[in-house]
């Protein structure tokens, strides 16, 4: 409350969540040994391997394989699971590595191509929004 009163018939701040990011990944922030983080459109699939051991997986990484039966990128296995970005990293990271997952990094010379990125802000401006009304092109 305004008076530094916790408001009634409850915690000010909420519960915590269950188990904290840093638990899931044992502490690591970094997915591979480099230190780089994978890229966020990275496309993530489940292999045979993975799919046989869903049983013994821990709750996110079973999570992980089991969403992961059609290929998805990194940033939207993490938005589908509701997981931290950098947990899903550095769990996908663990997948590939016991080759329970196939990751697929797309060709960086793409990624920074500028056409590529005109055509995207192209397509943007090109969905109306919430009245109808186009936005503004350069």
């Amino acid at each position: 409350m305004a008076d530094g009163s916790p408001p009634p018939g409850g915690d000010p701040v909420g519960p915590a969540p269950a188990v904290r990011p840093f638990l899931v990944t044992a502490g690591r922030v970094a997915p591979t040994a480099s230190g780089r983080p994978v890229p966020v459109e990275t496309q993530v699939v489940a292999t045979a391997a993975g799919l046989a051991a869903l049983g013994g997986l821990s709750f996110e990484q079973h999570d992980i394989i089991a969403a992961c039966r059609l290929p998805l990128s990194v940033a939207e296995l993490a938005a589908r699971l509701r997981l931290h970005l950098n947990v899903v990293r550095v769990l996908t990271e663990d997948l590939r590595a016991a080759g329970q997952l196939t990751v697929h990094v797309p060709d960086s010379g793409v990624i920074h191509d500028a056409s590529v990125l005109r055509r995207v802000i192209d397509g943007l401006r090109a969905i109306p929004d919430s009245r109808g009304v186009l936005r503004d092109t350069d």
